[in-house]
């Protein structure tokens, strides 16, 4: 089963939950402040191999002549 994150809208609480699919936006409460207005967020995923992107995207470099791979200033 896939893990689904969620935000309350009233309290900003984030939760990340297991369920299955055909209940990813079934209705919730929130366990901190009861409200029911939680939103399912937009989950982003990143994987690399052999140094190479091969699913979703690269992590912003850590330094501004860093363009992924080997960088000799920072060591990204």
């Amino acid at each position: 089963m896939p893990i689904y994150e969620y935000i309350c809208l009233d309290c900003k609480n984030e939760v990340e939950l297991i369920r299955p699919m055909g209940q990813a936006d079934a209705p919730l409460t929130c366990e901190a402040c009861g409200g029911e207005r939680l939103k399912r967020k937009l989950a982003v995923f990143y994987a690399h191999s052999g140094g190479r992107v091969v699913a979703g995207t690269a992590p912003v470099p850590s330094c501004s002549g860093c363009a992924g791979g080997n960088c000799s200033s920072c060591g990204h």
